[in-house]
């Protein structure tokens, strides 16, 4: 029998994302805390949220297999999260402008009926060009991406900010990565192909 996958994520970006495997799934928000906590690093943060997502929407669903991701912009160990406001966002692309950021997209797959839990990382390098403030606003105003971590939305207009993203799933970048999560997937029963 087949379990039903539910992503544990209001977050549209991420729903796209995983519409590409064509597997039939439903959409549940987690309410979860996402205040880092003192000491965590970016890695910690997100792979912490993306498994108290999973957990918590699998209490609630315990038949289902269900997916949990967060994504936390790492900048020299600080953690830049989702900006919120513009005023925000312009201060975290200044801070990121001729910078290299780790964007650290942790991906938990969770069944709580089976005792499913398995957690992943796909870490993202991102080299900003050294962008001019007139740049920075143009981008924000343009694209307004004030609920994606770090302010830089690669699949848009964010990517003329960048000047090189290194990786091994192109669609982590996004903020779920499906190299993962296809293998993730596999491993807690869910068919493919």
């Amino acid at each position: 029998m087949s379990r039903p996958v539910i992503l544990g994520s209001t977050s549209r970006y991420r729903a796209e994302l995983l519409r590409r495997l064509h597997l039939p799934f439903e959409q549940a928000a987690p309410d979860v805390d996402e205040t880092p906590q003192p000491g965590e690093t970016p890695e910690q943060i997100a792979r912490r949220l993306a498994l108290a997502k999973a957990r918590e929407v699998a209490r609630r669903f315990p038949h289902a297999v269900v997916i949990g991701s967060d994504q936390v912009a790492d900048l020299a160990g600080t953690p830049l999260g989702k900006p919120g406001t513009h005023e925000r966002a312009v201060q975290q692309l200044r801070a990121m402008r001729g910078q290299t950021v780790i964007f650290q997209t942790a991906l938990a797959v969770v069944c709580q009926e089976t005792g499913f839990e398995q957690v992943d990382l796909a870490a993202v390098k991102v080299v900003f060009r050294d962008l001019s403030d007139e740049e920075i606003e143009h981008y924000l105003r343009t694209e307004q991406p004030y609920d994606c971590a770090g302010s830089a939305k690669s699949e848009g207009l964010g990517i003329a900010l960048l000047e090189r993203i290194d990786n091994d799933d192109p669609t982590a970048l996004v903020g779920l990565p499906l190299i993962r999560t296809c293998r993730l997937l596999r491993a807690a029963g869910v068919k493919l192909l």
